[in-house]
């Protein structure tokens, strides 16, 4: 029984199974081609910022809501400062400047 109905899904297409949008390799502002975006730029580097790890106000914008820290392809910084960034979050952590986990 469950072979005849694997094989009747592999019978369907894409778009009978909801998994075509119908844009056919459009991208997502509908136009065809490469999609280019804004180059980030390290925080830290551009303002000549100190990380501190006592400062929890700037470290608390590179954790997500459930404490997780943020990779740099999502905040922009550069390879240096983010070492430093996990260093420095996992100090204020460790002295409950910064939580571990959400409440």
């Amino acid at each position: 029984m469950s072979d005849e109905r694997y094989e009747q899904n592999e019978r369907l297409s894409r778009q009978d199974r909801g998994m075509d949008d119908g844009r056919d390799g459009e991208g997502p502002r509908g136009g065809k081609g490469k999609i280019f975006f804004k180059k980030k730029v390290c925080k830290f580097c551009v303002q000549k910022l100190r990380i501190d790890y006592k400062d929890a106000d700037i470290l608390r914008r590179f954790i997500t809501e459930r404490g997780k820290i943020l990779p740099r392809r999502i905040t922009g910084t550069c390879a240096k400062h983010q070492r430093a960034l996990a260093v420095a979050i996992k100090r204020a952590r460790m002295i409950a400047l910064l939580p571990f986990v959400a409440d």
